[in-house]
């Protein structure tokens, strides 16, 4: 299985050095870019799946990038990253081709649930990809097709529970509050999606009950923990 190609252009070197090394351990392959004339060269020559673009880049800026990458693929993805706020940018991006916005400072987790996300849709997505499976204990969890595989059988999962059970895996033994679960894959925090949470973490609960090493704790007014 090929890992999915990222292009990531972004002339911040510590970021870019930081969200390189999350995105590989992640499944990813990463082409990293630290201008919009390098990345325009590596799009022509390494054929990548989805772009992720800095607005503000030396040489040529992340909206004319993207303007020459539209006049050559019109089905890539393409993430703009951004410290800019204002709806103008926002919408001009959009005009030009982008598939989304994300604002710095970003979690790593979200970007990574948006660029899974993307590439299940694009048509430069096969079913190839090593960045389209998760693995804990005995499960393996299939992003594309909503499965949750495992010795027993396999599960066939809804998108919502296929994203909290992968958000869960990148982040296991590790807490993670209620709010960064329900803004990272709801978008909002409040009451109602909270007892949602709970709902659907009680069905993931159920699902991996089969493996006696894994076990989704709660800390009570904090948040959860999958523990491996």
């Amino acid at each position: 299985m090929k890992k999915p190609k990222i292009l990531y252009a972004e002339d911040d070197p510590t970021l870019r050095f930081i969200t390189t090394e999350n995105l590989e351990r992640n499944g990813f392959q990463v082409l990293e870019c630290e201008n919009g004339r390098v990345g325009l060269e590596c799009f022509q020559s390494k054929e990548p799946d989805l772009c992720i673009l800095d607005v503000m880049m030396p040489e040529v800026d992340g909206f004319t990038l993207a303007r020459k990458i539209r006049e050559r693929d019109q089905d890539i993805p393409i993430l703009f990253l951004t410290a800019k706020t204002m709806k103008e940018d926002r919408i001009e991006g959009l005009v030009l081709g982008a598939d989304d916005y994300i604002v710095k400072p970003f979690s790593i987790e979200e970007l990574i649930l948006k660029i899974e996300v993307f590439l299940r849709r694009s048509k430069h997505n096969g079913d190839t990809f090593a960045g389209n499976f998760l693995s804990i204990g005995n499960f393996q969890l299939d992003l594309s097709n909503l499965v949750l595989k495992s010795p027993t059988g396999d599960q066939v999962l809804t998108q919502r529970e296929t994203d909290l059970l992968g958000y869960f895996i990148r982040n296991k033994n590790k807490l993670v509050s209620r709010e960064s679960i329900l803004e990272s894959l709801w978008g909002e925090n409040d009451y109602f999606l909270g007892r949602s949470l709970d709902v659907f973490i009680s069905k993931l609960r159920k699902y991996l009950k089969s493996d006696g090493s894994l076990k989704i704790e709660n800390r009570h007014g904090v948040g959860f923990i999958l523990k491996d």
